[in-house]
């Protein structure tokens, strides 16, 4: 299977990647405002929020491979405080939390360097056995989620197609 490099994928494309042997094509051209830089999130306030890594202009028919990740602004600083806000009362975050921190204090060079790396590590996450919750944990969730579907505050808000994978990693 052959996937187009992707920022905080939707659950499916994980999915698709955890089901089969992929690849990761490097030598498509770049498609602007797509999810190669972008994600989808929902804020606890409910509002979808698209996080989207800035990169260097991108020349006609540039190939992915060659896509440079821009730091005039602090968009990581910016990625990593929404994200907090987002997932810090779901069930998960406080233990994976650590494992996704570093892409957001490291700078890459190349988007698909960034998101290969990042990928890597929340497949390796999805596939560790969870952490038993302690009580406190447990009747927050319960309260929260009693007819989970698979994304965080759907109890308040209706479904959303391709949020990003992390409502899975941290209330799965």
């Amino acid at each position: 299977m052959i996937l187009p490099t992707a920022y905080l994928p939707p659950r499916s494309y994980m999915e698709a990647l955890m089901s089969e042997p992929a690849t990761i094509e490097q030598m498509e051209t770049f498609e602007k405002q797509t999810f190669r830089n972008r994600t989808l999130i929902r804020d606890a306030k409910g509002e979808l929020v698209r996080l989207t890594i800035p990169v260097k202009k991108v020349e006609h028919k540039q190939l992915t491979r060659d896509i440079e990740i821009s730091y005039q602004t602090r968009w990581q600083h910016q990625h990593w405080i929404t994200l907090v806000s987002a997932y810090q009362h779901t069930p998960y975050f406080m233990y994976f939390a650590d494992y996704l921190k570093p892409f957001y204090e490291r700078e890459y060079r190349w988007l698909i360097d960034l998101n290969d790396e990042m990928n890597a590590t929340i497949v390796s996450l999805l596939k560790k056995e969870r952490p038993t919750l302690v009580e406190s944990q447990k009747s927050k969730v319960k309260s929260r989620t009693e007819d989970w579907s698979g994304q965080i505050w759907t109890d308040k808000h209706p479904w959303q197609t391709e949020l990003s994978v992390l409502d899975t990693l941290f209330d799965d």
